[in-house]
C-alpha cells in the first residue's frame, strides 16, 4: 500500500478567533456537535495502524484543533499504543492558533512529542490587523502566551505566517521580528483566496507580485544565517534537489499524498477541496485499501499534472508542477496558478544559490556514506 498520512479536523471549521481572512469563516457554526466522537477517532486510530507505514503520520487542524481539550488528546495517544503495530514510528502535529494553549496541555504535548505549527504573521501592528478575537479585538498577545508554554515544556514547534496583502509589503519587518524572538523554524503560506468567479482575488490576498517580491526579501535574509534557520519552503526545494521529491505536496506531481478525515469520519483527498463531491467516503464504513483506488481520489491527484499549455516550456516547471490547485484560476480551479509570476521571479532569483546548497549536501552526504 502506497504511504499516506492523515490531516484530522477534529471541530470541523469551529474556531475560538475570527480571522478577517479565513476562508471557514462563513463555515463557523459555534457547536459541539462538530466534535470528532470516541468511536470516530478510534476506528480512525485503530483502521490507520492496520496499515503497514514507514511513520505513521496524524496531524490536526481546523478550525481550531485543541478546541477539543486536552482529554480528546490523551485519547488519541492511549489508543496509538493500543493499536500501533510494535516498533511503530508515530508523528503527532497540530496547527493552532495558540490561544487555548494552557499549561497542562503544554506538558503533555512536550512528553508526548506532539510537533506544533503556531499561527503568527509577525509582529504585533501586522499580525493583528486580520488575526482577532470574537470580540475583534488582536490576537498576538494570547498566541504569545501560549508560546511560552510550548517553550516552558520544551515542546517543538514551527511558526506559520500566512502572508497576505498588508505583510507582503514588509517581508524584512516580519523575518527580523520573528528572527530576533528567537523563531528558528518558519513557514511562509500565501493567503490566496477567490471571490466567486473563480478569477478575482479577495482584497486580502497577497499578489502574484508581492508573493515573489516577498519571497525573494525572505531568502536573501534566510541565505545569510541558512544554517541555523529553517523555512519549509527552501527545506523542500532543497529535498527536491538532493533526493529527488519535495517535501511539500504543492510541488509535488500528484496531489495523493494525505487524506483529510471530518469530525465525523468522511473522507476527503484535500483540505481545500473538502466538498460533497470529492467525499471518498467515511472511515467508520470504508476502508484505507478502498480510499485509495477510489477513482475520485485518482482523478483528483492527477489533476495536479493537469496544468496550462504554458507551462509546459517553463523552466521551472519540475518545481512546482503548475502550484497547488487551490492557487489555479477558474471556478474549476484549471486555470494558471494565480502566484505564477511571483513564483517565477523568486525562482529566478533563488534556485541557482539553492542549487550550489544542494550541491554542498550532495557532496556531504556521499562523504559520509549516506
Amino acid at each position: 500500500m502506497k504511504a499516506f498520512s492523515l490531516l484530522v479536523k477534529p471541530a470541523s471549521a469551529d474556531c475560538n478567533l475570527r480571522c478577517e481572512y479565513c476562508f471557514y469563516l462563513d463555515h463557523i457554526c459555534e457547536s459541539k456537535k462538530t466534535r470528532m466522537d470516541d468511536e470516530t477517532l478510534e476506528t480512525m486510530v485503530r483502521s490507520y495502524m492496520q496499515t503497514k507505514q514507514p511513520q505513521y503520520s496524524i496531524a490536526f487542524q481546523g478550525g481550531e484543533p485543541t478546541l477539543m481539550g486536552l482529554p480528546f488528546f490523551k485519547k488519541l495517544v492511549a489508543l496509538e499504543k493500543k493499536y500501533a503495530p510494535p516498533g511503530a514510528s508515530i508523528a503527532n502535529a497540530i496547527q493552532t492558533n495558540g490561544t487555548l494553549i494552557t499549561d497542562e496541555m503544554a506538558a503533555f504535548f512536550g512528553e508526548y512529542k506532539f510537533l506544533l505549527g503556531v499561527s503568527m504573521d509577525g509582529p504585533p501592528e501586522i499580525h493583528d490587523n486580520y488575526r482577532k478575537t470574537v470580540g475583534k479585538q488582536g490576537s498576538h498577545h494570547l498566541v504569545q502566551q501560549g508560546l511560552d508554554l510550548l517553550k516552558k515544556h520544551n515542546v517543538e514547534y514551527n511558526i506559520l505566517t500566512l502572508v497576505n496583502d498588508l505583510n507582503s509589503r514588509q517581508p524584512e519587518l516580519v523575518y527580523d521580528y520573528l528572527y530576533n524572538k528567537g523563531e528558528r523554524f518558519l513557514q511562509f503560506i500565501p493567503c490566496v483566496e477567490f471571490k466567486e468567479d473563480g478569477v478575482t482575488p479577495e482584497d486580502y490576498s497577497v499578489s502574484p507580485e508581492g508573493w515573489g517580491d516577498f519571497l525573494i526579501a525572505i531568502f536573501d535574509r534566510w541565505y545569510k544565517n541558512r544554517y541555523e534557520v529553517s523555512i519549509r519552503m527552501f527545506d523542500s526545494l532543497l529535498n527536491k534537489m538532493v533526493l529527488g521529491h519535495p517535501s511539500t505536496c504543492d510541488m509535488d506531481c500528484n496531489c495523493c499524498q494525505y487524506f483529510v478525515v471530518e469530525y465525523d469520519g468522511s473522507v476527503y483527498p484535500c483540505d481545500f477541496f473538502v466538498k460533497e463531491d470529492l467525499k471518498l467516503g467515511n472511515v467508520k464504513k470504508g476502508s484505507w485499501t478502498g480510499f485509495i483506488n477510489n477513482n475520485i481520489y485518482k482523478k483528483f491527484g492527477a489533476g495536479k499534472m493537469n496544468f496550462q499549455d504554458d507551462c509546459r516550456d517553463c523552466p521551472w516547471l519540475s518545481f512546482c508542477h503548475g502550484d497547488c490547485q487551490k492557487h489555479r484560476s477558474g471556478v474549476n480551479n484549471d486555470g494558471l496558478s494565480y502566484l505564477c509570476p511571483g513564483l517565477k521571479k523568486f525562482y529566478k532569483h533563488a534556485l541557482p544559490r539553492l542549487r550550489t546548497l544542494a550541491d554542498q549536501i550532495i557532496m556531504d552526504r556521499s562523504r559520509q556514506g549516506m
